[in-house]
């Protein structure tokens, strides 16, 4: 398998390598770079039960590759490091409490490209994300716990499809970037579990390098 993917990553780079040499469009050209961020996540829930949540800021950084179509599409696979969760507060038997959820994701959109101008390409396509970690934080009057958690039970859904959307701004090599994307899936796996069931939605905005 490792030397399947050595050579799918070895022949689309050098295609992508002679296909740039022979234009001097930049919408043409084979381009792959990395970028760092921020996102502003929250969660949703479809059928609105009794459940509200608070946005709340989180790491993301990864890397991309722009393959051409010809002048005006292409394609955009990127891989992401994601931070996403919510936090919430309110008052119990008049005692105020807070809860703070962080979940990690590996996720992998698949974007097609519209490239209308050189310094603006529009994205959008499915979304896979794998579930790596996630961490609870639970406040309650001057009492406090911390649970951090790496999936070893089927519970909870690891492996969530949705939809990721945005706009690329073109400075030269550098690229800004802003998405916005959302679940199809809820976070829970079986059904089972006493977490509230969500989906994840973000925000995000990127400062990017390519080559």
């Amino acid at each position: 398998m490792k030397k399947t993917l050595t050579i799918v990553s070895i022949i689309t780079l050098t295609f992508g390598l002679n296909l740039s040499a022979q234009t001097d469009n930049p919408r043409e050209k084979f381009t792959v770079g990395a970028k760092i961020g921020m996102n502003y996540s929250n969660v949703w829930d479809e059928k609105g039960e009794d459940f509200q949540a608070d946005g709340k800021l989180g790491f993301a950084g990864g890397a991309f590759v722009g393959i051409p179509l010809g002048e005006f599409f292409g394609l955009q696979p990127e891989i992401m490091i994601s931070q996403k969760g919510f936090q919430g507060s309110g008052t119990m038997f008049f005692t105020p409490y807070s809860f703070t959820r962080t979940t990690t994701y590996l996720d992998i959109p698949l974007q097609v490209q519209l490239k209308p101008a050189d310094f603006i390409t529009i994205v959008a396509g499915p979304q896979f994300s794998y579930l790596l970690k996630e961490k609870n934080e639970y406040t309650f009057g001057s009492n406090s716990a911390l649970q951090e958690e790496e999936f070893s039970n089927e519970n909870p859904r690891k492996n969530i499809l949705g939809f990721v959307g945005g706009l690329d701004v073109n400075i030269s090599h550098f690229v800004v970037s802003g998405r916005v994307s959302w679940d199809f899936q809820t976070n829970n796996g079986d059904g089972t579990s006493s977490t509230p069931r969500y989906k994840n939605q973000v925000l995000q905005l990127t400062v990017g390098y390519k080559l």
